[in-house]
């Protein structure tokens, strides 16, 4: 079965994000085996210096890398990656699939991004458009449309 994980920096607190990320995992798991990695966030002063956000950055890159399944595709999250359709995301993982991976790992950063070592490490680089979202929304919203990918590709009716 394919494996799926999904490392996000930061935990989610509300009770109604909670919710919705625990109905998408459960759905997900119908279809591949899949994986929530919670990490944390460094921990900046109020205003931080573009020195000290770049140490955190750093930081947290010797956690994300500790993390992403060996041989796993990797994709990360980040406003300057491609926008694909939800179609199109589902013809990627299809692709991933049958270049015979058994494997991807998709990353939401921080709320100050994700350091570059991590980025030119990644297969792919996805954006999820010009809009700016908490990353709490984020991960409902990235977990949504893997689960909507992994049911184009299943021929499900979820996706209309």
């Amino acid at each position: 079965m394919f494996a799926l994980t999904l490392l996000a920096m930061g935990k989610l607190k509300e009770k109604f994000y909670l919710a919705a990320a625990q109905e998408y995992e459960k759905r997900l798991k119908g279809y591949c085996s899949f994986q929530l990695v919670e990490l944390p966030e460094c921990r900046l002063p109020e205003n931080p210096t573009p020195s000290e956000i770049a140490a955190g950055l750093q930081r947290e890159a010797a956690l994300i890398a500790q993390k992403i399944p060996k041989g796993a595709w990797f994709c990360v999250l980040t406003p300057e990656g491609k926008e694909l359709s939800s179609e199109a995301l589902a013809g990627t993982m299809k692709q991933v699939k049958l270049s015979g991976r058994s494997a991807a790992c998709f990353l939401i950063g921080s709320s100050f991004g994700i350091d570059p070592s991590i980025k030119k490490r990644a297969d792919f680089q996805l954006s999820m458009g010009k809009m700016t979202f908490p990353h709490h929304l984020a991960r409902i919203m990235v977990l949504e449309q893997l689960y909507r990918a992994e049911a184009i590709q299943a021929g499900s009716k979820y996706h209309k």
